[in-house]
């Protein structure tokens, strides 16, 4: 991990830091330098090679002159890196819980076994799907056994609803959303509209302004009236950051305009910006964490100051984590909820440790409410990460994923008792129901431990008490 404070002599310009090492230049942040003022850079390099490194300052502007100061480089070893997880993991994610076994008198009873199950995982975590999963039970049974949270791959997108205009089909999309809902499956919409000229539906390019402003508004109601109310969010303008094919035809304002309808539409689902390469590539400007916090404040500027969330895309070609957490920090000086909307790694022999990296950082992160893997199956192959094969037997990426499952979204535990009857543990935010192991029950006690076996953990300082009846 790496900071500095950063001021230019005139005007202002994106400043880059750039180590030079062994292995070559690698960008490892960057951030929006102002004349008469101070700004900070803050950033992260992952070394794989011992050697010199030199760190440079630079700007694409050469009529600046830089001046730094207060630079700082903190060396964190994997062992290091990893206690600082599980120590935010153990702040955030977890609570503390006291169990106590009794007899129907209140007696204490020492050296019981214990079978503490998690039912349902407070924190959101899951995994694309697209139509394949209608027709196919392996996939239905495959995904419904592991997620409680998806999104849509491509059948909510305008250029499927209405190919052709005034020919609007929404069947897959209600087919996939009754799977979702008979199933318990929580939905985020995605999306109502894509800022990128090439996702537009063939007939919506070449529109002009007035035509576009009135099929864009016929688009959104459409939608959103559709399904108000039976999602958990909406991708309103969906990589803005990136693209603006509604904001070169409708003027500066097009996000601002989309977000105050959308809020109108829809009063209880999240509203989500939605871009690629914030926590995955330092070098990508247009969509740097700068850049991020700059198109929210446009979007204020416009006239839209209702709730807003972050949407981070996580498509990963080369996984930075200390990168990862520093951009995270930066766009979380919003105030904003985060998610992490649409992870994947590209291939390579160590795909699956690099995922696991990933998922492990976004969920030790304070400020991050929710991920979701890009990783919904097809026949021929999935956007850029398969969890399993086509036999739905699990790929090394998706043993990751269900180790990750195991250990903070659907925990197990086998405990015993002490001579008091207690068993002192932290447990992940969720609900849970907790029964006997071993064989000490009457019939009377196993009624009425029954009426006693499910608690919900929730964020707290303060010790959970759950007395089970044994």
């Amino acid at each position: 991990m790496h900071a500095a404070w950063l001021q230019i002599s005139n005007g202002d310009a994106t400043v880059v830091a750039t180590f030079k090492t062994p292995a070559g230049y690698h960008d490892a942040g960057s951030t929006r330098a102002k004349s008469g003022c101070w700004s900070m850079l803050k950033g992260g390099l992952t070394v794989n090679k011992s050697g010199p490194a030199h760190l440079y300052f630079q700007s694409e502007n050469p009529s600046v002159d830089i001046w730094v100061d207060s630079v700082s480089l903190q060396p964190f070893t994997p062992e290091e890196w990893k206690s600082h997880q599980y120590q935010s993991i153990e702040k955030v994610r977890r609570s503390k819980v006291k169990i106590q076994a009794v007899d129907g008198e209140g007696k204490p009873q020492g050296n019981r076994t214990l079978l503490i199950a998690q039912k349902f995982a407070r924190f959101p975590f899951g995994c694309a799907i697209n139509k394949n999963i209608l027709t196919n039970q392996a996939y239905k049974n495959w995904f419904i056994s592991r997620f409680r949270y998806t999104t849509f791959e491509n059948e909510m997108k305008w250029y499927s609803n209405e190919a052709s205009q005034y020919r609007e089909d929404y069947s897959t999309s209600d087919a996939l959303l009754q799977f979702a809902k008979s199933n318990g499956v929580s939905v985020r919409g995605h999306n109502v509209f894509w800022d990128d000229p090439k996702y537009q539906p063939y007939w919506v390019r070449n529109l002009g302004p007035q035509q576009l402003a009135a099929a864009a508004t016929t688009r959104i109601h459409s939608l959103m009236r559709r399904y108000s109310g039976q999602v958990i969010a909406w991708d309103v303008l969906n990589e803005n950051l990136h693209f603006n094919f509604f904001e070169s035809k409708l003027g500066w304002t097009a996000s601002s305009k989309f977000y105050a309808t959308a809020r109108a539409l829809d009063r209880t689902a999240d509203l989500f910006l939605n871009d690629f390469n914030t926590i995955e590539s330092p070098g990508d400007q247009a969509s740097s964490p700068d850049s991020y916090l700059s198109k929210i404040r446009q979007i204020r500027a416009g006239g839209y100051n209702g709730p807003l969330s972050i949407g981070l895309e996580g498509h990963f070609r080369d996984v930075n984590i200390p990168y990862m957490r520093s951009a995270i920090d930066k766009v979380a000086s919003s105030g904003l909820p985060i998610w992490i909307t649409e992870v994947d790694v590209q291939a390579g022999w160590n795909q699956a440790a690099l995922l696991d990296q990933v998922l492990r950082e976004a969920h030790a992160h304070p400020s991050v409410h929710g991920i979701v893997l890009w990783s919904a199956w097809s026949p021929q192959g999935c956007y850029r990460m398969c969890l399993t094969d086509n036999y739905f037997n699990n790929l090394p990426t998706g043993n990751v994923v269900d180790a990750i499952i195991r250990q903070f979204f659907n925990v197990e535990v086998t405990a015993t008792t002490d001579v008091n009857g207690f068993y002192e543990t932290s447990l992940s935010h969720g609900d849970y129901e907790v029964s006997f192991a071993d064989q000490y029950q009457s019939e009377k006690d196993m009624k009425l431990t029954q009426m006693a076996q499910h608690f919900v953990v929730e964020a707290s300082e303060d010790t959970l008490h759950v007395k089970v009846l044994a």
